[in-house]
């Protein structure tokens, strides 16, 4: 259940928006500067310079104002729509913008930035498959290698199953070999992360035929193990990688959490002991800790562990939801009460975020 939530939680278009975050905040700067260049010879530079500022100014209405009256203009001056999408897009109106991309387009073919923002505009529509060919297109146009198209464009050949191309892009991000152990285990953690468990899987376990000493794999196949519900299968893989990696706070964790569901509580307070001692900024371990002592009986060593995790992180639903059982142990109703409520209001409040259109 835990694991399953917070694969969930990053789907494909949280992480898109993210990771496109520094593509996007950094682009309006650079389409000033080539729209200035294109306005120098013409009379609209002022407005839509001015268009620029209000939208670096946050005046996105005012912005698009500015533009609208732009637009009237014959021939429409380069750089109108490639703005317009770009405000279109901040304001979740993919269609539009998807629109005044392809504009932009129809206007100068060689837009790459156009090209690069309306694949991504189609992407978060849903579209994969049309997204594709622009971004490949204004991947292979750009001298200037950039980590975020390589990664939609890969999260894009995963939703239209071309996991191979996909495990070549996700490698050039991070500099790997194409076919080599670390790319393989890379594709199985991003297909992980988009809720593909048979690929995550597979991917994996090449990963550990090209390299059986490969570090996270084991403990990746640990943590596919644990989703899936497969208990003894996680512990087997992730001892494994403890030989392997014995120094991964991390691992500990994911051990301690399956020592738990199996029920083998000295097993679990070992490995979530050595979690805190190598993570001592992980909740994670805390939080199973006071999960433990609450199983143990014992409401008193499980407030301590609880509480060091609420003081770390108050907006963890989990943890004030096991204080509210510790303290409905310990008979104090009104904390108990407070804490469960605060649980509820957390809960609600990270569901509906979930649910928001991205």
């Amino acid at each position: 259940m835990r694991y399953t939530s917070s694969i969930t939680m990053r789907r494909c278009f949280l992480l898109c928006a993210f990771l496109w975050a520094p593509v996007l905040l950094s682009w309006p700067s650079r389409a000033l500067q080539s729209s200035a260049t294109t306005a120098n010879s013409t009379d609209s530079a002022p407005s839509l310079a001015q268009a620029q500022q209000m939208l670096a100014q946050g005046k996105l209405d005012q912005s698009l104002a500015e533009l609208n009256t732009l637009g009237k203009q014959t021939p429409e001056p380069l750089g109108v729509e490639r703005l317009r999408g770009f405000i279109f897009y901040q304001q979740s109106k993919f269609v539009e913008a998807d629109a005044a991309f392809a504009k932009a387009l129809a206007q100068d073919p060689h837009d790459t930035e156009a090209m690069q923002l309306r694949g991504v505009t189609l992407f978060r529509m849903g579209k994969a498959a049309d997204a594709i060919p622009l971004l490949e297109q204004a991947h292979a146009s750009i001298s200037e290698a950039n980590i975020d198209p390589n990664y939609v464009l890969g999260v894009a050949y995963m939703q239209v199953g071309r996991l191979d191309d996909a495990r070549h892009a996700f490698a050039a991000q991070y500099g790997f070999p194409a076919d080599s152990a670390p790319a393989y285990l890379l594709a199985a953690r991003m297909f992980f992360h988009q809720e593909n468990v048979p690929a995550a899987h597979a991917s994996a376990s090449k990963a550990l035929q090209l390299n059986p000493s490969l570090p996270l794999a084991h403990q990746l196949l640990g943590e596919i193990a644990l989703a899936t519900g497969d208990i003894p299968g996680a512990i087997a893989e992730l001892e494994k990688e403890q030989q392997l990696n014995p120094l991964n706070g991390e691992l500990y964790d994911r051990l301690g959490d399956a020592y738990l569901r199996n029920r083998q509580f000295t097993e679990a307070q070992h490995a979530l002991n050595r979690a805190v001692l190598l993570e001592p900024n992980a909740t994670g371990p805390y939080i199973l800790l006071g999960k433990l002592m609450l199983n143990q009986q014992n409401p008193v060593m499980a407030g301590m562990y609880l509480e060091r995790a609420r003081q770390m992180d108050p907006a963890n639903y989990m943890t004030h939801f096991l204080l509210g059982q510790v303290y409905r142990t310990e008979g104090r109703r009104e904390d108990a009460a407070r804490e469960f409520q605060t649980a509820e209001q957390l809960q609600s409040s990270r569901s509906s975020k979930m649910e928001a259109p991205h």
